[in-house]
């Protein structure tokens, strides 16, 4: 599917409640950052380094910009850190760790920063790749263990499950963040800053191309 209709037609159930002005706060913050000096708040040096290739592997540049170039990798770090909770973070610290560990061991190599995006690809492919009844049961054996680890607790889950938790979570970010950057908002989805008139049953096609609203 193109790029620009799966974008447009996606919505964001993602699980996560925030106030406007904190996501526009974070959003704007983000415009404002030189990727080539970028330092993670909440994640590593390292760690950056492979949230950087990972968004881009999610969103490639194609004719719209890649996933880095319009910081989406600085949202999810300033989201991480700013808005989830401590057991949120913790649950990310979990699946990250696991990820890692799971792409060191297919690519046969020692560090982490020796990672390539050749090595990342089928790593998230292969977490990502459930049934629906796996998807409905992971995410319920997530939430759940998010909820352990907030009240000092850990349960055991299988490393499938803790990958498949950072791979999804990663991607809802990463579309999350795309669709709400300046560029996007303003090149790629229906962008009005001044509403006009109000039409209850119009045609999206005929409104906005069948564009979502930016705004």
């Amino acid at each position: 599917m193109d790029r620009r209709v799966a974008l447009k037609n996606m919505g964001l159930a993602l699980g996560y409640t925030i106030a406007t002005p904190t996501l526009l706060s974070l959003v704007q913050g983000c415009n404002d950052v030189n990727t080539i000096d970028w330092k993670p708040d909440f994640f590593t040096k390292e760690e950056g380094n492979i949230i950087y290739k990972l968004v881009d592997i999610i969103l490639p540049k194609t004719d719209t910009p890649s996933a880095t170039e319009v910081n989406v990798h600085v949202f999810i770090d300033r989201f991480t850190n700013e808005v989830m909770e401590d057991g949120q973070q913790a649950m990310v610290k979990v699946s990250f760790e696991q990820f890692i560990e799971t792409a060191l061991q297919d690519s046969g190599k020692k560090k982490a920063d020796d990672l390539t995006s050749e090595d990342l690809e089928p790593v998230l492919a292969a977490a990502l790749q459930v049934s629906e009844e796996d998807d409905i049961k992971n995410a319920e054996l997530t939430i759940k263990n998010t909820s352990a680890i907030a009240k000092g607790e850990n349960e055991a889950l299988a490393d499938e499950v803790v990958s498949y938790s950072f791979a999804k979570n990663l991607r809802d970010m990463t579309i999350w963040g795309y669709k709400t950057s300046e560029y996007v908002g303003e090149e790629v989805l229906a962008y009005l800053p001044v509403p006009g008139e109000y039409i209850g049953c119009g045609d999206l096609n005929e409104l906005t191309g069948g564009k979502d609203w930016s705004l």
